[in-house]
């Protein structure tokens, strides 16, 4: 590894010379707007008179893949204002105008294209900010930035812009209505500033002032905008009252019918002052959202799910109080105090009740939240939501008690946003009855404050101290005992189960250092503990209580482009775990490298070594012992084509083997990107894994004396999922979106052991055969299939309003048994099943004083 290491600075200082330098870079980073008392006409023509007088911000810096060299075109660009509006005009020169990559898309969906991308720090606080985007099609993006980079995508503004390609290049003119920022009435008169522009068939980024890759956080590093003086307040009230009518399925007396429904809600926006903004949601409904992908889950943990419904998702970067988030783990896990897909989520009484004639989703009757950042620097967000009490069909049980979930989110910046300090508090209160209160909790609470101080531009240190406490009758605290995210009644555990508790606490601790700046070397390494007992899955989203961590994480990049690639990064990973008493269960190695060549086609490839030494799965009997692993390894690549081409191949391979060579997995994923014209982009993928699984749990029984049997089985299983999407832009504020995927996951349980010795380091002699007469009442395997599917048009008739007609389908089935078909038949007898349709048409207004 050392060799291959030597290479790359080789190759690398060959594209530089022996000693490589950056150009040298100006320091002009602050400049000034110009006041208009004549608004600018939007049309992407810099004819006006505000544009002749204003001053040009010419000092565009190349950002990527070169930090600091000159830039390949000339960027030039100005700002003006009036008490209402920010203008800004941009001209992006080219020399050759027919080149330039202008693709129609629907609004955010960011494509393969050129675009110019205008970023403000309205509180010029250097740790949030807001992004607006637009392409030479005039397809435009917006994104609000939180933390100094991390970017809440469903963020979305009332503005305008205006395109134009030319001789010269392309422009692009800017109208941002004041009210749709957030700033202080006492700032000075001064924002922050970045101006960001995509060459994509060059892929080349230029920035003012120069935005440095080698530095972490994007806020940080913005320029200076001065001279806005005298702003008016801006409107204070946004209401966009909807109309929802739903025609879908429904479980009558007399069997499935479709049924028609008529609701009526809105969305209210009130902003309380300059810097702080009431947003409240009525009857909301989010039928025009993608349906989540299908899975079978056979681990004994919960699946995260993105949220996706924009009341929720907007903002959300405010109240991210993250458990587990670490680089060695993407920090994908999903862990936090708050996942807002609890509120509103399927009713959980349904496996107990029945699911007949339930609805999908529990009704939110309301909710609000206020956000925003006061001069001093401390951030604020209050969120307060109310649920309906859902019942099974004919008034039947409670499927889901009436509830109110509230979290509170503050954070104090400090040294310039290189510090902060900030908390976070949550809860949960139910209104139970007898047929929900040993299944539920009656109040749910957690809490955590967190830190981070980050020092010589570089280095950070960061931690967090979370608490919970969940309160009950005996039966819920004994279920949530033994439920698989705490597992007290393991007998090698020492954890002390009490089915008398009618109340369960817990705390979480991190730490983490890191070096975040550099152009070279980055690493990590961070401690977590979790107790037993600590319990946030009310509100928020936990997949293991009872677990110690320690993770490392390094990172070599390699960015300037030489004669091989445009840019590499080699990452070095080491992750352990134990429980809170010690017992090792998880010690892993990991490398991989992500390689752009310059043909601009990615290679991504690596590998982890798992279960190095004595290792043991306390999760894996499901409250039984814990039972010693064996090594496994696990390589992968995936090969990613050009994005600027029409077409883009993408080809992923994944594989791991196990268990002394007992169990295997082999996935493949192929997939087609395809571009045709500027308005059409379709794709198709599919994923279809080979698993082979030698101890897959199987279930745990009781015989007549008493005794507990943790048994395991041999699974052969086969998974196939295919993904169609396409979408038809017919203009910027028109578009068309098809989403369909078939899914069918099978197999087959054989050789079913129990437990014999369960730390024993011969894999042969940790299992024993088990018989018991109960064992042959059980399914002998699976066939699963699902699909999904959903058809969306969008017009966004005016600015803020929007007709959107949606059409999605479900079809699903399962047999306890796999079956002889093939996935062909499968897929065959999947559509043959009876389809659920739902129609739905959604219009709203946007209303502003």
């Amino acid at each position: 590894m050392t060799t291959v290491f030597a290479m790359l600075l080789a190759v690398q200082a060959s594209s530089t010379g022996s000693s490589p330098q950056l150009p040298v870079v100006g320091s002009a980073s602050t400049v000034k707007a110009t006041r208009t008392a004549e608004p600018p006409v939007l049309d992407g023509q810099d004819s006006d008179l505000v544009w002749r007088s204003a001053p040009a911000i010419d000092g565009f810096l190349e950002a990527k893949p070169t930090e600091g060299a000159p830039p390949m075109f000339r960027t030039e660009a100005r700002v003006a204002y009036d008490e209402r509006n920010l203008y800004v005009f941009v001209r992006a020169f080219d020399p050759h105008p027919d080149s330039i990559v202008r693709l129609l898309s629907r609004r955010d969906d960011q494509t393969a294209s050129d675009y110019v991308t205008l970023m403000l720090d309205p509180y010029h606080d250097r740790r949030t900010g807001y992004e607006f985007s637009v392409n030479p099609a005039g397809v435009k993006s917006d994104y609000a930035i939180y933390k100094d980079g991390d970017e809440d995508v469903a963020w979305d503004a009332i503005w305008d812009a205006a395109t134009r390609v030319d001789s010269l290049g392309w422009t692009a003119e800017y109208r941002i209505p004041l009210s749709q920022l957030h700033y202080s009435s006492r700032g000075g008169g001064t924002f922050g500033l970045l101006i960001w522009r995509v060459i994509q068939r060059h892929t080349a980024t230029v920035t003012w002032p120069l935005y440095r890759v080698s530095r972490s956080g994007l806020p940080s590093q913005f320029g200076t905008l001065t001279g806005l003086e005298g702003l008016g307040s801006p409107g204070r009230a946004e209401i966009t009252p909807y109309v929802v009518t739903k025609n879908s399925p429904s479980t009558t007396p007399d069997g499935l019918e479709q049924s028609q429904d008529l609701s009526v809600g809105g969305d209210f926006r009130y902003r309380l002052a300059s810097n702080l903004l009431l947003n409240a949601t009525v009857n909301p409904d989010f039928g025009q959202v993608e349906a989540d992908p299908s899975e079978l889950n056979l681990s004994a943990f919960e699946t995260f799910f993105d949220e996706r419904r924009p009341f929720f998702v907007e903002g959300k970067g405010l109240f991210t109080f993250t458990v587990n988030c670490v680089v060695v783990l993407d920090c994908n896990t999903g862990e936090g105090l708050f996942y807002s897909r609890r509120i509103g989520r399927a009713p959980q009484l349904t496996d107990i009740y029945g699911s007949d004639g339930a609805p999908p989703a529990t009704k939110i009757l309301g909710a609000a939240k206020i956000t925003g950042r006061l001069p001093g620097g401390f951030s604020l967000g209050v969120l307060d939501a109310v649920t309906d009490h859902e019942t099974a069909p004919g008034r039947g049980p409670t499927l889901e008690p009436a509830s109110n979930y509230a979290v509170v989110r503050g954070n104090q910046d400090f040294r310039g946003g290189e510090g902060s300090v900030g908390f976070i508090a949550t809860a949960v209160n139910r209104s139970l009855d007898d047929a929900s209160a040993a299944f539920l909790h009656r109040g749910a609470y957690s809490g955590g404050i967190d830190a981070r101080w980050r020092f010589n531009g570089r280095y950070e240190v960061s931690g967090s101290l979370d608490l919970s406490r969940v309160e009950g009758d005996t039966a819920v605290i004994a279920r949530t005992q033994r439920d698989p995210v705490h597992l007290y009644q393991r007998p090698d555990g020492g954890l002390d189960y009490d089915p008398t508790r009618t109340s369960l606490g817990g705390s979480n601790q991190e730490i983490r250092f890191a070096k975040v700046g550099g152009r070279r070397l980055h690493f990590e390494t961070a401690y977590q503990r979790r107790s037993a007992g600590f319990e946030i899955n009310d509100i928020g989203f936990l997949r293991q209580a009872d677990q110690q961590e320690w993770t490392s994480w390094a990172n070599l990049v390699f960015s300037t482009p030489n004669r091989i690639f445009q840019q590499l990064r080699w990452n070095f990973n080491n992750w352990e775990y134990w429980t809170s008493d010690g017992l090792p269960t998880e010690r892993a190695f990991n490398t991989n490298v992500h390689v752009q060549f310059t043909n601009r086609w990615w290679l991504h490839l690596g590998g982890t070594l798992g279960q190095v030494g004595a290792t043991y799965c306390d999760r894996c009997a499901r409250g039984g012992p814990a039972v010693r692993q064996d090594a496994y390894l696990s390589p992968w690549m995936t090969i990613e084509g050009d994005d600027r081409r029409p077409l883009k191949p993408i080809l992923s391979l994944n594989y791991t083997t196990g268990d002394g060579g007992r169990s295997e997995t082999i996935e493949v994923k192929p997939e087609l990107d395809l571009k045709i014209a500027s308005r059409f982009t379709t794709s198709l993928s599919a994923d279809y894994t080979h698993n082979r699984n030698d101890i897959q749990y199987f279930g745990t029984f009781t015989d007549a004396a008493g005794a507990d049997h943790f048994t395991f089985a041999h699974l052969a299983q086969q998974t196939l999922s295919l993904t169609w999407r396409l979408g038809y832009t017919f203009t910027p504020t028109t578009s068309l979106q098809i989403y369909a995927s078939p899914f069918v996951s099978k197999g087959t349980y054989s050789n079913i052991r129990e437990i014999a010795d369960a730390r024993a380091s011969d894999y042969d002699a940790r299992y024993r055969s088990y018989t018991d007469s109960s064992v042959a009442a059980q399914p002998t395997g699976f066939n699963f299939q699902q699909f999904r599917s959903n058809v969306v048009f969008r017009w966004e008739y005016r600015p803020g309003s929007t007709l959107f007609l949606v059409w999605s389908q479900g079809r699903e089935g399962s047999a306890d048994i796999e079956g002889r078909s093939s996935f062909r038949g499968d897929i065959g007898d999947l559509f043959a099943r009876r389809a659920n349709d739902t129609f739905l048409v959604k219009v709203s207004y946007w209303l502003a004083r």
